[in-house]
């Protein structure tokens, strides 16, 4: 069993390759490799909901983690963690709705919000990585 103080590089983990499948999904889309798009997205959204289910592991049993740093960083630190945690909660029904769509074959309301829901989910997952990084590792 993994110990709980390694969940926090499994989450990064997790959103980086959320991010890395996101980004390769995009691409395969722009090319008109629908099958490639969906592995990636699905695969993605795999990653994503593994994300948070150790993230609400990892937090049900440490609680909240503080902030050390000190100065102009703790600025850069908060304004990223509250437009991550903001957005976190907005992706989550957008995500859902863009999937819900595509498995409907509702293509021109998937497209429409696909459009939005790409780079929001692409931002929270690459941000979480930068929280993860200024919080345990700086």
């Amino acid at each position: 069993m993994l110990p709980l103080s390694d969940l926090p590089a499994v989450n990064a983990t997790l959103n980086s390759a959320s991010a890395l499948l996101l980004a390769a999904g995009y691409l395969f889309i722009r090319r008109g490799e629908i099958a490639a798009h969906r592995r990636c997205m699905l695969a993605a959204l795999t990653a994503s909901a593994l994300f948070l289910t150790s993230y609400l592991i990892y937090h049900y049993n440490v609680g909240s983690v503080p902030f050390a740093g000190r100065g102009w960083i703790r600025g850069v630190y908060f304004t990223i963690l509250i437009s991550h945690t903001i957005l976190a909660v907005v992706i989550v029904p957008l995500v859902l709705i863009t999937l819900t769509r595509a498995l409907k074959a509702n293509f021109l309301r998937h497209r429409a919000i696909a459009r939005w829901t790409l780079p929001l989910w692409f931002y929270v997952s690459v941000t979480g990585v930068v929280v993860y990084w200024m919080l345990y590792r700086l």
